[in-house]
């Protein structure tokens, strides 16, 4: 089976009489009270749709629905990519998971903050938070998280936000 042999299977599927007929023999049941019921240009067609794709196997005149395409099917199609980086933490550009090794706290936050401010940005807390909550949901902490790593400094009165160096990283907890 190829890596696209689950198109075959879908497409065969999403017509009502091979699904019909199909149905029949995944439960041991004849077909032939489905299959009397089509024209006999149409029965040849259903019957050539769920062998070509291997649903159906035929021996002779008996059809039988094949227990293992689903598992050739799987088998066959490729594993989806695994992510690598930072962003195996992220899920749909959000922080799913903060890391608890150091290192991949730093590049996540390092991430973060590349995307937060960039190095002559001056940012009132407001959008700060704006685009802290495009990332995640615990807005305080991650702001908090990027001053205590040097990332982010503010003013001390709290009201002015600027990207700082790539400063010693202290480790925050978890949100």
């Amino acid at each position: 089976m190829n890596a696209n042999a689950w198109r075959a299977l879908v497409s065969t599927l999403a017509d009502d009489r091979c699904r019909a007929v199909y149905a029949r023999l995944v439960l041991g049941e004849p077909a032939d009270t489905e299959l009397s019921s089509l024209s006999p240009g149409a029965a040849r067609r259903v019957i050539t749709a769920l062998t070509a794709s291997g649903l159906v196997r035929r021996d002779g005149d008996v059809l039988s629905a094949d227990p293992d395409v689903f598992a050739r099917a799987l088998d066959a199609a490729p594993a989806p990519a695994r992510p690598t980086g930072t962003d195996r933490f992220f899920e749909g550009g959000r922080l799913a998971v903060y890391p608890a090794r150091e290192a991949d706290r730093r590049a996540v936050l390092l991430r973060i903050a590349d995307q937060v401010a960039a190095p002559d940005d001056r940012l009132d807390e407001r959008t700060v938070n704006d685009r802290v909550t495009a990332v995640t949901d615990d807005v305080a902490a991650m702001r908090r998280y990027l001053i205590d790593a040097g990332l982010l400094t503010r003013t001390a009165d709290g009201r002015t936000y600027t990207r700082a160096g790539d400063g010693a990283l202290t480790p925050p907890c978890a949100p």
